[in-house]
């Protein structure tokens, strides 16, 4: 599974779970028209856009991993987005309109907000629009989908990711019970990116990776970590090829919920 370096932040979900950990969670599927209230840069590459507007009363979204997709208009400016249905999905106008997944970073509903994390790279659609989203602009979100639940009677935690699931591993870090174990690692392309911001937790380590060249050293590193008595559980998210290796390797180590959210040289690819 896989999304082009020119669209590494789209979301491809692609989903593998060992043992009984994971709880799939279904949710009645909306489409919201919403606007860009605030812009910040977290990173030199990562840009958070906070969307806000009464459509999002009843919004949902309960678990770390949950997105939403961006539908974008046609070419021409032509708005072709999804209508929900009696079953609680949505019919899709033929042909697909141009989407790209993202996790919800955060969503405030009192306030009627949420927060998407943006990768910045060159010729990516999502990152592009992104970029360049003036405040007040609308933008249409279909979701959340749906979540695998991130199991909570575990005695450890592995994330191992890269940076386009740190909006993930940073809201599970806020929401996690106080007293919660956890090994992070991280591969970057940039120290830079280290600026993200994750909330400093005790029992929490945070390792992070500087790429250095193609190679990716993500899932060695995890494969190398000493893991405390008791049972643990492992997410993996990030490049597909990057994160493969641990797909084999947690069958026979650790429950795990692997998920490949883009693939180089592909754009925009769908599970």
């Amino acid at each position: 599974m896989t999304v082009d370096r020119r669209d590494p932040a789209a979301r491809v979900a692609a989903h593998h779970h060992t043992g009984s950990g994971t709880t799939r969670i279904g949710y009645p599927i909306g489409v919201r028209n919403v606007r860009v209230l605030t812009r910040q840069r977290l990173t030199p590459r990562m840009l958070r856009l906070t969307l806000s507007g009464p459509a999002l009363a009843g919004f949902h979204t309960y678990q770390a991993d949950d997105h939403v997709k961006i539908v974008f208009p046609d070419p021409d400016g032509t708005r072709r987005d999804p209508v929900p249905n009696a079953d609680g999905m949505l019919d899709w106008p033929r042909p697909l309109p141009t989407t790209r997944k993202y996790t919800v970073r955060r969503y405030d509903a009192a306030a009627g907000e949420i927060d998407l994390d943006f990768v910045l790279h060159d010729g990516g659609v999502a990152s592009t629009w992104a970029a360049s989203a003036a405040v007040g602009e609308e933008v249409t979100i279909a979701g959340p989908p749906g979540a695998k639940a991130f199991p909570h009677h575990y005695d450890h935690y592995v994330f191992a990711v890269d940076t386009t699931a740190l909006p993930a591993v940073g809201r599970w870090l806020e929401h996690s019970p106080a007293d919660v174990s956890a090994h992070v690692v991280v591969e970057i392309d940039d120290a830079a990116e280290q600026g993200y911001p994750l909330a400093p937790r005790d029992g929490v380590a945070v390792t992070w990776l500087t790429r250095e060249g193609a190679r990716s050293a993500l899932a060695e590193t995890v494969q190398a970590l000493r893991l405390p008595a008791g049972r643990s559980f492992l997410f993996a998210a990030g490049e597909a090829t990057d994160v493969k290796p641990l797909r084999a390797w947690s069958r026979e180590h650790i429950d795990s919920l692997i998920t490949g959210y883009w693939k180089r040289g592909v754009a925009g690819l769908e599970d």
